[in-house]
């Protein structure tokens, strides 16, 4: 809901949004701007005529449009969808060392002005704030350093002790840290570092934790400033993760994957590598298109930021002015088929992946069977991964009429 103030019903950033059509309908009924005429309707479900390839954008001198489109363009301030565009945006634009010159930082002067009342007012939202805050100063924006009177303000007021989720506490402990400002979590780490070397978890499609895994590593390490000190177990995960991701050609978390294992100082698969660059090139760029629906921004945020961590040149192309709408190419992976066929077998006859290799390539499409090949080839352990993600193993399941 574009222009829900943070804190509102419908400000929530993980509730299921709707087609772009009918949320934008919904959205002008509601303010009484438009009856729903057919010419309306037509008007709303017209394509885009100025749709443009990523790979064939111009080259970027900076990230000016990039910051003013998000800053300015597509969300209400007061959204909280605002905040998290923005402080994605900032933070990896930050942690890539991308370099913000002259007056690219100059649309978030009136966020930056006033960001001690929005503290004080949207206090559930002070993890967004306060590293937009920080990420600003120290890409160059301010020397007024509100950043550190903040930190110790949310040290104060005991906002970090309302937080249920490890992860969140992590966090809460990193952007507090980044200004000096120190808080006791006992024990966190060990949890943090036990939670990741749940390999088996991790060969299983379960994208909530699969995300957790990531910014795990992304705080342990400082986002690339240090080593993590990941076990072998806990690389084990990320690689299953990685495969699973891959099957499902999932851009997104794939990306976050090779970003933490490159933070980690592990080698992130060729295969991989290659897929992810096709993907953020065939970004479709839709200038002026975006009015409040969901799209891909993330996906190409994340792309971006990968691309910044391995070459050092993220965020290289240049957007155009203005409400960009992002838009990931259309294909599916392979994962949904897999997994049905798995499901609908007997689970013996799939168990060894020799043999359930052969029996797939006559179930599965070949495009998706190319998918499917292409992860075994990218991992040496792919024969491990799949015994876990068959699961095959009799002695784990549950027996009809109750548990064992």
């Amino acid at each position: 809901m574009q222009g829900a103030v943070p804190g509102s019903p419908g400000a929530d950033p993980n509730r299921p949004r709707r087609t772009e059509v009918g949320e934008r309908i919904d959205e002008l009924q509601a303010q009484g701007d438009v009856s729903m005429t057919g010419s309306t309707t037509a008007q709303l479900l017209a394509f885009p005529k100025n749709r443009i390839r990523a790979a064939a954008l111009a080259p970027s001198e900076g990230p000016a449009n990039l910051c003013a489109s998000f800053a300015t363009a597509r969300q209400d301030p007061q959204s909280v969808f605002w905040l998290k565009e923005n402080a994605e945006l900032l933070n990896i634009l930050e942690c890539t060392g991308t370099p913000v010159r002259g007056g690219a930082l100059a649309p978030y002067a009136d966020y930056y002005d006033t960001v001690e009342r929005r503290m004080s007012f949207f206090r559930p939202y002070y993890r967004f704030i306060l590293s937009i805050c920080l990420d600003l100063e120290d890409l160059g924006h301010s020397t007024a350093n509100k950043g550190e009177a903040l930190a110790h303000w949310v040290k104060a007021q005991g906002l970090p002790e309302g937080e249920l989720s490890d992860l969140q506490r992590a966090e809460a402990r990193r952007l507090l840290a980044r200004r000096g400002v120190h808080i006791e979590q006992p024990g966190l780490d060990d949890r943090l570092r036990g939670f990741t070397e749940q390999s088996h978890h991790f060969a299983l499609p379960n994208k909530k934790i699969g995300y957790e895994l990531t910014h795990i590593v992304f705080y342990l390490s400082e986002y690339g400033r240090r080593d993590p000190g990941l076990s072998r177990a806990a690389l084990r995960s990320l690689e299953y993760l990685g495969l699973v991701s891959f099957l499902d050609q999932d851009a997104d978390l794939l990306a976050e994957v090779a970003i933490a294992l490159a933070y980690a100082g592990a080698e992130v698969p060729q295969v991989w590598q290659d897929w992810l660059d096709c993907q953020l090139n065939s970004f479709e760029v839709t200038e002026g298109g975006f009015a409040g629906q969901q799209d891909d921004y993330h996906t190409y945020f994340v792309g971006n930021w990968w691309q910044g961590v391995s070459r050092g040149s993220g965020f290289s192309r240049s957007l155009p002015p203005g409400a960009t709408l992002l838009s990931k190419p259309l294909g599916d992976g392979v994962l949904r088929s897999l997994s049905g066929a798995l499901f609908e077998a007997q689970p013996q006859r799939f168990a060894d992946w020799d043999v359930a290799k052969r029996r797939l390539q006559d179930r599965l499409p070949p495009a998706q069977m190319a998918v499917l090949e292409q992860a075994e080839v990218s991992s040496k352990d792919f024969g491990a991964f799949y015994a876990l993600f068959a699961r095959s193993d009799s002695s784990g399941s549950v027996r009809q009429g109750g548990c064992p």
